[in-house]
């Protein structure tokens, strides 16, 4: 087995590429800390038990890992690539059985609207948000504010909110009027 690496925007994290779903059609998740895990993903929680991760996210066919500040690239990258051939090749499961990621709920008058979001995410945004390592994940739409969670490796990336404000939200608002504004949520 072949694990590409990546470099992201973001120098604390790096994109791990083994060739394979990770995720698959089954969406994404971020595990923000070691604590976020909680017996959810035998990946994951390997992955946190290595000095220095501070951080995982799971894609279709990527897992992302943030580093913290005091760990150095080299030391750390060898052991993660060691950690993720053994869970694949050994073909563990990625998530704990029964584990879902969740959306919140949409308001029955919003649903059009909401679609019409989705789609401009899905097509337009998300792969060249994976393609720097994260994710952008839609978490609800009131009023006319978009309220989206960037992830992975764009969650800490200095240019986030720029991405968010000047691209995300210029785009939802020529195609979908009745989009204000984008908030992003932590």
């Amino acid at each position: 087995m072949f694990i590409e690496t990546e470099g992201t925007p973001n120098p604390a994290t790096l994109k791990f590429l083994p060739g394979q779903a990770v995720m698959g059609d089954a969406g994404t998740i971020d595990f923000i800390d070691a604590d976020a895990v909680a017996g959810r993903s035998s990946l994951a929680e390997a992955l946190f038990a290595l000095p220095g991760v501070s951080r995982v996210f799971l894609g279709n066919d990527f897992v992302s890992v943030t580093k913290a500040d005091s760990e150095d690239w080299e030391e750390l990258r060898p052991q993660i690539l060691s950690t993720l051939m053994d869970h694949f090749v050994a073909g563990h499961p990625v998530l704990a059985e029964g584990v879902a990621v969740t959306e919140d709920a949409i308001a029955p008058e919003d649903e059009e609207i909401v679609t019409q979001i989705k789609e401009l995410l899905d097509t337009r945004v998300r792969p060249a948000v994976a393609g720097d390592g994260g994710d952008i994940v839609f978490r609800g739409y009131r009023n006319g504010i978009v309220r989206l969670t960037m992830q992975g490796a764009c969650s800490g990336c200095p240019s986030s909110r720029a991405t968010l404000k000047h691209g995300v939200e210029n785009m939802l608002r020529h195609y979908v009027p009745e989009v204000v504004s984008v908030e992003q949520v932590d």
